[in-house]
């Protein structure tokens, strides 16, 4: 075995079955179950925002979600296939038509909705 098998067979063992991710984009609206743990105790935490950016392949895959608190912005970034995230849901679709929505940042009140992905139908991604 070379060294190139090698490391596909250890990132093979580590990352998430297909099955297990739902098929989201960017634009939609996830809730992000992320496993917290405090001294010995173990929570899940739910982060729910718009999905405004998607990067790497394989076992570097990031998805970076937005979410508005206290009329504040707050991006976090996950590692897909980090055993911490404990699920994903897809909360809403929405109807992007960019790769990344980092123009989103800039957007305040009703000009931060996108439409969702029947079109014609408004919803609020951030809340």
């Amino acid at each position: 075995m070379n060294r190139t098998e090698t490391i596909e067979s250890v990132v093979a063992g580590q990352l998430k079955a297909d099955d297990a991710l739902p098929a989201f984009s960017v634009g939609d609206t996830i809730d992000v179950h992320y496993l917290i743990i405090e001294g010995e105790k173990e929570r899940v935490q739910v982060f729910q925002g718009v999905l405004i950016g998607d990067k790497g392949r394989g076992v570097n895959r990031t998805i970076t979600v937005r979410r508005i608190v206290a009329n504040e912005g707050v991006e976090r970034i996950f590692p897909l296939h980090s055993p911490r995230i404990a699920k994903i849901e897809v909360v809403r679709h929405g109807d992007a038509r960019r790769a990344k929505l980092y123009y989103l940042r800039d957007r305040i009140g009703k000009a931060r909705r996108l439409r969702d992905r029947r079109r014609g139908l408004k919803w609020v991604n951030e809340g």
